[in-house]
């Protein structure tokens, strides 16, 4: 048996396919944890759904910023963007199936001692902590009121966390920082303009994994989100967001039963700019 991590599909099923093919990944043995942005971008999120809706017990994923977005698309809370590829889903005749799907869907897992997130970890939060306040977003998502949390759940306020924040101000920290993050200063004030590579991080910040004292540092992270990031020079972060639909690599990260690990990676047709 192995466990593969897999970055941002964002739509690409074909890659995804080749990709499964090349890892020679069986249901039945194997394991999958997908980091989020499973749709939007790339031509066909609609299938991607499928595809992982059919492999059921042999697959777990967390949410991404798009995957939330297109939740919110989906139930007429937020006008699809320029560059958004949603149509399909919007028309889907499963489309309540896959919506479901979708939402029922973790925000951070915890398997074979790595946590994985779609973005980042705060400094001063433990693995412990992001489990909890990851659960705490998924009872909303899988509750009556989901929609409520959609319709409020955009906006870059709070910056930083604080263990008093309640309701709203604290579900959209918790979201940020696990869906958006990339840099924030050595307090946990994160910035969510930049996207460039860590190396041209923002006056005052630092890329997330980076931060003096980080509480889940020594403990291996799997993330994705950040196409521009080439994997750090340090053991305790995976980095699987190669640019799939912006015409680069679909990443896996395969953790063999000894414990050793290996990073593969099949091209992508995508020619999109990002946007």
């Amino acid at each position: 048996m192995a466990c593969y991590w897999i970055g941002d599909i964002q739509g690409c099923d074909q890659p995804f396919g080749h990709l499964l093919e090349k890892i020679d990944f069986s249901p039945s043995r194997d394991q999958l944890v997908i980091l989020g942005d499973l749709i939007n971008r790339g031509p066909d999120s609609v299938a991607v759904l499928r595809r992982l809706m059919a492999l059921d017990g042999s697959v777990h994923c967390v949410l991404g910023n798009h995957d939330l977005h297109g939740l919110a698309v989906a139930n007429g809370l937020r006008q699809a963007g320029r560059t958004d590829t949603l149509n399909a889903l919007l028309q889907a005749p499963d489309k309540s199936e896959l919506i479901q799907w979708l939402r029922q869907q973790a925000l951070a897992l915890w398997s074979h001692g790595v946590l994985s997130v779609h973005a980042g970890v705060l400094p001063t939060w433990t693995v412990t902590q992001t489990l909890s306040l990851a659960a705490e977003l998924e009872s909303v998502l899988r509750g009556p009121d989901w929609l409520d949390f959609l319709r409020l759940m955009y906006g870059n306020t709070p910056s930083a966390w604080q263990d008093n924040l309640q309701g709203i101000d604290r579900w959209r920290v918790v979201v940020n920082a696990l869906t958006r993050l990339r840099f924030c200063t050595p307090s946990g004030e994160m910035e969510f303009d930049t996207k460039e590579s860590a190396g041209q991080a923002p006056a005052g910040h630092v890329p997330w994994f980076e931060v003096p004292g980080r509480r889940t540092a020594g403990t291996t992270v799997a993330f994705g989100h950040w196409s521009t990031l080439s994997q750090p020079p340090r053991t305790d972060v995976w980095a699987l967001d190669s640019g799939c639909v912006w015409g680069g690599c679909l990443s896996a990260m395969r953790l063999n039963t000894d414990g050793s690990h290996e990073r593969l990676k099949v091209p992508c047709p995508q020619a999109q700019k990002p946007g």
